[in-house]
């Protein structure tokens, strides 16, 4: 829904609230013999209600902003009870020649990229998604360009700041990114580096380096994509179930061994448009550990896409992961799985699932 205002001197201000619902049926199995049938929410578009506005302040220079909260649409309660909007908080001044600057609690430029990623859109069914990805920070300083020539730049610095809802002391994280677009091709690179704390009991910098391509051929689009990062650490749920930094922001903790370790993603995949409202696609991914401790994973997807409407979506997903022995990675979403396996139905299993869902933009 978008609403328009008159401002002094013949500015235009515009607000637009959107949001969506996201909910599935989720089976799944592990070969522990441990087994979920569950409502869930956030399989492809975490549920979420959002605010944002543009303001023309003339000679093409606009004012913007833009709140967004998660929400748990299984239950109606928010996503993070810490915070009343957990996704986005940000305002900015964009220039339609120079490009745009942001402030506030953002999405990572590694996020933004999802749809370039996989026919997924880098959610459940991508082994990806399922190595974890940085998703936002707060205190962040960005820079968006425009597109010259098809090349648009981004860059992002979050500053170091306490918590406000932990106390602890936040890492300063950098980003920058490129994405190239010419016709039916795309190529580009999303990453960040943030550094180790003073004091910090492992003194090694955290690294994400994303690189993508993907070619639309008329009917569908093919999908490349390579990542290289130390950002993923052991916990209960299982042996490569956390992450060294924070992937949703706030305070980070460099305390595990497992950031001096260093992982290649390898993932391909493909798309087909049946028909209008019909699209289905398919991919294979490799999660390959550096070290040679062993802790590797492959897995893949089939899904099915059908639009009832431009808001409502039906869709249907087949997907599996084979942990080795050391290693214990496990399925996610748009939104985090609640519940979902851990510990021994995680560690050097293969994790199987079949989802159906709907999901309702507006």
């Amino acid at each position: 829904m978008a609403l328009g205002l008159a401002g002094a001197a013949q500015a235009q201000s515009s607000l637009t609230i959107y949001g969506s619902i996201d909910q599935y049926f989720n089976h799944m199995t592990s070969s522990s013999g441990a087994k979920l049938n569950t409502l869930q929410d956030g399989k492809d578009l975490r549920s979420r209600l959002g605010f944002r506005g543009v303001e023309d302040l003339g000679g093409g220079l606009s004012a913007k902003f833009q709140l967004e909260m998660g929400i748990a649409a299984v239950s109606g309660a928010t996503a993070d009870a810490s915070r009343a909007f957990d996704r986005q908080s940000w305002v900015g001044l964009a220039d339609s020649s120079l490009g745009e600057v942001r402030i506030g609690r953002q999405n990572t430029a590694i996020f933004y990229r999802g749809d370039y990623i996989d026919y997924t859109s880098r959610t459940l069914g991508s082994i990806v998604n399922n190595f974890g990805v940085p998703s936002r920070y707060d205190n962040d300083v960005s820079y968006i360009s425009p597109r010259w020539a098809g090349l648009q730049l981004e860059g992002h610095f979050a500053q170091q700041q306490a918590s406000a809802t932990t106390g602890q002391v936040t890492t300063p994280i950098t980003q920058l990114a490129a994405d190239y677009l010419n016709g039916p091709f795309r190529v580009g690179y999303a990453g960040l580096q943030a550094k180790a704390p003073q004091n910090a009991a492992i003194n090694a910098n955290v690294f994400y380096h994303n690189l993508y391509a993907n070619y639309d051929y008329g009917k569908g689009k093919v999908y490349a994509v390579y990542i290289k990062s130390n950002n993923i650490a052991s916990s209960a749920n299982g042996n490569n179930a956390a992450q060294v930094l924070g992937n949703v922001g706030g305070a980070v903790s460099w305390t595990s061994a497992s950031v001096n370790r260093t992982f290649d993603v390898f993932q391909v995949s493909a798309d087909y448009n049946v028909s209008p409202q019909l699209r289905v696609g398919a991919l294979y991914g490799r999660i390959s550990d550096k070290s040679g401790a062993g802790q590797n994973a492959n897995g893949g997807s089939i899904g099915a896409y059908y639009a009832l409407s431009k808001r409502t979506t039906l869709s249907a997903l087949w997907e599996t992961m084979r942990n080795d022995t050391n290693a214990g990675f496990r399925p996610s979403g748009s939104a985090g799985l609640a519940p979902n396996f851990a510990g021994t139905d995680v560690n050097g299993r293969t994790i199987s699932g079949f989802q159906v869902g709907v999901v309702h933009r507006f």
